[in-house]
Formats: C-alpha cells, sequence, structure tokens
C-alpha cells in the first residue's frame, strides 16, 4: 500500500508511519490526534482518496493521501458507505502500529455527511457504524479530515 505525502513524495505505509513517529517525537509535550478521512468523486471510475492526517493540536499537521479507483458505478448512499468503511479499514490498519507508541494517540474517523444535504438520512447509520467499530466520529462541519484534505485530491 502506497502513499503520497505533498513534501516527501511517495511512502510506504510503515515510511508514513515512521514520518508521523518523528514528528510525534519532536514534541512529546504537546497533544496530537491521528484523523483519518476518505472522500470519493463518481466518474467514469469513481476516485476515492483516503488522507491520514497527524495533527499537532494547535500548531499545525501532516498529512498522507492515498488515492484508487473503483470501476463499478455507485449510487451516493453506497459511496457514502464505502468512503467510510475505507477509513475503518485505515483506522484498523493503524491502530496496530499506535499499540506500539508510547503515547496515547487520539483517532477520529471523518465523513463527507453532514446535516444539510441528500447525506443528512445517512448520518446517523454512519455514525453508528464507526463509533461501534471503536473510533470516534466526525462530521460537516467538522470533518475535514474527508471534505477538505481528502475531497482536493478527488479531482
Amino acid at each position: 500500500m502506497h502513499f503520497t505525502s505533498p513534501t516527501k513524495g511517495k511512502m510506504t505505509t510503515n515510511e508514513m508511519w515512521d514520518d508521523i513517529l518523528g514528528f510525534v517525537n519532536e514534541h512529546p509535550k504537546d497533544s496530537f490526534r491521528l484523523i483519518i478521512g476518505t472522500d470519493s468523486q463518481p466518474g467514469k471510475l469513481t476516485c476515492f482518496v483516503t488522507a491520514v492526517i497527524i495533527h499537532r493540536e494547535g500548531k499545525g499537521a501532516k498529512f498522507y493521501y492515498r488515492r484508487t479507483f473503483n470501476k463499478t458505478p455507485m449510487a451516493l448512499r453506497h459511496r457514502i458507505f464505502e468512503e467510510a468503511t475505507r477509513s475503518l479499514e485505515m483506522a484498523g490498519l493503524l491502530i496496530q502500529f499506535i499499540a506500539d507508541m508510547n503515547t496515547e494517540l487520539t483517532v477520529e474517523i471523518h465523513v463527507d455527511i453532514g446535516e444539510k444535504g441528500r447525506t443528512r438520512e445517512l448520518i446517523q447509520q454512519v455514525v453508528n457504524m464507526i463509533n461501534m467499530s471503536g473510533f470516534l466520529a466526525k462530521v460537516k462541519p467538522y470533518s475535514y479530515g474527508a471534505t477538505k484534505v481528502a475531497d482536493r485530491f478527488t479531482k
């Protein structure tokens, strides 16, 4: 699995995690949140982008993203659940790395749904799915991991 860092280019999952650890270890007194968000863009191929963000609270962040494509057209509801599932899968992968850390790290899943628009009826189901998986879910307007970072790379 490969990711792209805007500053360092292509990296493997292990290289990304080493970079995240380095960032956290440089600032041992600061608080960090690990944010995972996925967004998609339909077209001939549906583009999915999963962003992994390490947020140094009040002092900036670093991010990485992974872009994949799906040939099968999807309805909006299916796409939203696919985005949430991809974020959960990424969180499940990264939680293995977090277990080896000496610091506590809050993990959030950001989803591109909100009270306004066609996705409002999906909020309860998607948030419950994420919360029941043991992660904190954030929706619009607080879900910038999906709505700002991942969305930027779907186009």
